[in-house]
Formats: structure tokens, C-alpha cells, sequence
């Protein structure tokens, strides 16, 4: 299992645009980059998954997008420590569907872009999907 590290910095979020590896799905968009060298005091930054998250004045609201904010996390949490590879950086962005799209299909979402970025890796644990 992958540790989860939060993005807080702009210039990390334009770092990882920077790479142009995104996939895009209806509930959501997802950009890729891979980790910066700079490991923690413990030298353990191969295991570590950095996730930012953010969602424009499109979205709605400040309301509409800190709820969609909070379902984004909700689905990262369910899906990245498993199946997330370490030592990349992502940025969730939110769509306008990201609010009204089932929170299965969310997640669903979150594993097709992980999947097409290359960068899906075979959990531990059975398929969230019954």
C-alpha cells in the first residue's frame, strides 16, 4: 500500500501539468507527474503517492465545489493507496458531473484514468465494484 501525500504548493500543481499526461473521464479529470527527487528525512519517497485537488469557478459555487472537492478525496481515498503507482504526483480536477455522478461510478472514473495513464497497479484487495 502506497502512502498518500497531499499536493499544497502552485508550483507543484503547474509542475505536474507541466507533464501533459492527463486522462479525462466524466466524473473527473486526472494529470500525472512523475515525484520530484526530494525525499522525506527518512529517505522513503518511492512508496509515497502526492494527490492534489481542485476544482475551478465552472464547477459552481464555493458550496458546489468544496463538496466537490470532499467527493474527490472520498474516491482517492478508496482507490490510490491500492492501485495509485508511487513515486508519481496527480492532480484531481472536478467537472461539472463530478457532483451529480453516482459515487461508484466516481470511482470507477479514478481507476479508467489511472488505467489509461499506465499508471493502475493490482491492489492487494478484490474490486470495490460487487
Amino acid at each position: 500500500m502506497a502512502d498518500i501525500a497531499r499536493l499544497k504548493r502552485r508550483a507543484e500543481f503547474l509542475r505536474v501539468a507541466d507533464s501533459r499526461r492527463k486522462s479525462v473521464t466524466p466524473g473527473l479529470i486526472l494529470q500525472m507527474g512523475r515525484a520530484v527527487a526530494a525525499a522525506d528525512a527518512a529517505g522513503k519517497s518511492a512508496g509515497i503517492v502526492r494527490v492534489g485537488f481542485t476544482a475551478s469557478r465552472k464547477v459552481g459555487m464555493a458550496v458546489e465545489r468544496n463538496r466537490a472537492r470532499r467527493r474527490l478525496k472520498a474516491a482517492v481515498a478508496a482507490v490510490m493507496p491500492l492501485h495509485a503507482a508511487p513515486g508519481h504526483d496527480y492532480v484531481v480536477i472536478a467537472r461539472n458531473a463530478t457532483m451529480t455522478r453516482p459515487f461508484r461510478a466516481l470511482i470507477g472514473d479514478l481507476e479508467a484514468a489511472l488505467r489509461q495513464l499506465g499508471a493502475y497497479r493490482g491492489g492487494e484487495a478484490a474490486s470495490r465494484r460487487d
